[in-house]
């Protein structure tokens, strides 16, 4: 079954179509509705839209809660501590060089991270169906 035709499927009100979970994390994490690809999935920076702009999927049954949060924390504390490590056993900076470098640093990344990250999130409910993702209230035909 082709993109097309499981996109045609799931708009036609067949439930049991099967949505492709890595199209839609992708999706989600370019900031993208998870059903279309077309319409923006936030309307600011972290906020969920109710509905896609594009083909009124509805996206407010979302719970993604803490979930990124955690798994921003986890990816930047992993990358963050052995360049911590190799950066001061290779230069031997000021503790307050480290500080302000590494801090900041941490701050952006995990800025920069979390809407791509919540936006994964979001998709990958949305192709498991997951907390009314179920079934489609936008009343779209195909």
């Amino acid at each position: 079954m082709t993109q097309g035709q499981i996109l045609a499927a799931d708009m036609a009100g067949n439930d049991e179509a099967e949505r492709p979970t890595k199209d839609a994390m992708l999706r989600g994490a370019r900031g993208r509705c998870p059903a279309c690809g077309a319409g923006r999935l936030f309307t600011r920076y972290l906020k969920v839209a109710d509905h896609c702009s594009e083909c009124n999927e509805a996206l407010h049954h979302q719970q993604a809660d803490d979930g990124p949060a955690y798994l921003t924390i986890l990816i930047v504390s992993h990358l963050g501590a052995p360049l911590l490590l190799a950066s001061f056993v290779a230069w031997r900076p000021s503790a307050m060089t480290m500080l302000v470098a590494f801090g900041l640093g941490s701050i952006v990344l995990s800025l920069a991270m979390l809407p791509v990250i919540k936006g994964g999130m979001v998709g990958l409910q949305w192709a498991r169906r997951m907390h009314g993702f179920g079934s489609r209230s936008s009343g779209v035909s195909a």
